[in-house]
């Protein structure tokens, strides 16, 4: 018998939280969150995104063990913005039985329906900068330090239940010219000398605060056509930014102002975390976060986080600009690879950044949706 019981103590907060951890141990490409940040996202009182969302998370039981675990996000603001009656799942893990699939999911829909929702769809976060997306292609890679991993077995659980992909995203794996291509250099050199861009590096990263607002509230204008996607408040910023600033490398993090000093591009890369907190298995202490810092000063591979340019000024060479500086920073690092992390397939003005490089598609992710039935 499968009982679904709903996380309220700190304790079952912990269970929630390691049980992929637990269940992924041995599985080479998996790779954890950070247990800290997942504790924090769903606590209302310090993630201010409780602000204007609701959230609650659910564990299934078997014979008295853990076998699954769900959450439920209702976003007011977005689905009052799209006239949407729509309910969120995310941080779905479960072990390969369909009947606990299907328990988790329903408890989902009938909190959600207790709001007048009439659809569902996941994984998906909080907001765009949280983690979304179910693994359907590319098992075998290793995974990002900001994204999802899960057993091929999951999308194949959802699909038996009537959902169908509603989004797609594909990741893809940049491999490290020998030199700056000339397109590159010749973008950058555009959007300098034809419409007087100027690529901010900062020395000091008490000094992120004095452009971090402008380029988030550009970001926010940036994504708004993106799927799933609703601006962040400024409090939300601040509960992102204080998870970045620790591990951000200055070297990596790029503003872009136009001639009239306007915020007009915004990028963040980092170096790859992933293999230093799968050893750590996602724990800060006592030695996860000695392993992180050193992950970011001795690496080989980049992760790609987001790269945000106004729309007003799309096709000026921004992108090469911010691009230039990195690429000169990997050569001069050794790096091999960078992870592009999660794109939007139909965002075709992101996929055709990558034309110019060596690359290949090796990991594919969806949201799923279905109508909840009454």
């Amino acid at each position: 018998m499968i009982t679904i019981k709903e996380v309220k103590t700190r304790k079952e907060g912990h269970l929630f939280t390691e049980f992929p951890n637990k269940m992924y141990k041995k599985v080479e490409a998996f790779v954890p969150a950070l247990s800290l940040d997942e504790n924090n996202v769903f606590n209302k009182k310090t993630n201010p995104v409780h602000e204007y969302c609701d959230s609650i998370r659910f564990l299934a039981y078997q014979d008295g063990k853990i076998v699954g675990r769900i959450a439920g996000i209702l976003n007011f603001k977005i689905n009052e913005a799209l006239n949407l009656k729509q309910v969120r799942f995310s941080r779905i893990d479960m072990i390969d039985d369909i009947d606990v699939t299907k328990a988790l999911i329903k408890a989902v829909e009938d909190w959600g329906k207790g709001y007048g929702c009439d659809s569902i769809i996941g994984p998906i976060g909080f907001t765009d900068l949280d983690r979304q997306g179910m693994l359907f292609e590319g098992f075998e890679h290793l995974n990002m330090f900001i994204t999802i991993y899960n057993h091929p077995y999951y999308p194949k659980h959802l699909e038996q239940l009537g959902f169908i992909k509603d989004a797609i995203w594909s990741e893809k794996k940049v491999f490290s010219p020998t030199e700056v291509p000339d397109k590159v250099a010749r973008g950058a050199r555009i959007a300098r000398e034809r419409y007087g861009m100027k690529l901010l590096k900062l020395k000091k990263k008490k000094d992120v605060y004095n452009h971090i607002y402008k380029a988030f509230d550009m970001y926010n204008v940036a994504f708004s056509e993106l799927y799933g996607f609703f601006p962040i408040s400024r409090a939300v910023m601040d509960f992102y930014i204080k998870q970045m600033l620790l591990l951000v490398q200055l070297e990596y993090l790029w503003f872009v102002y136009d001639a009239e000093d306007n915020m007009a591009g915004f990028g963040v890369v980092m170096p790859s975390l992933a293999k230093a907190n799968k050893k750590s298995n996602g724990h800060l202490f006592p030695f996860g976060v000695f392993r992180l810092l050193r992950a970011t000063k001795k690496y080989d591979v980049i992760d790609l986080y987001f790269i945000a340019v106004d729309p007003k000024h799309h096709g000026k060479g921004l992108i090469a600009m911010m691009w230039e500086d990195g690429l000169n920073t990997m050569l001069k690092k050794g790096v091999k690879y960078a992870e592009t992390g999660p794109e939007l397939e139909d965002n075709l003005k992101m996929q055709n950044n990558w034309k110019n490089f060596e690359n290949i598609d090796h990991k594919r992710r969806a949201c799923f949706k279905r109508t909840i039935s009454s």
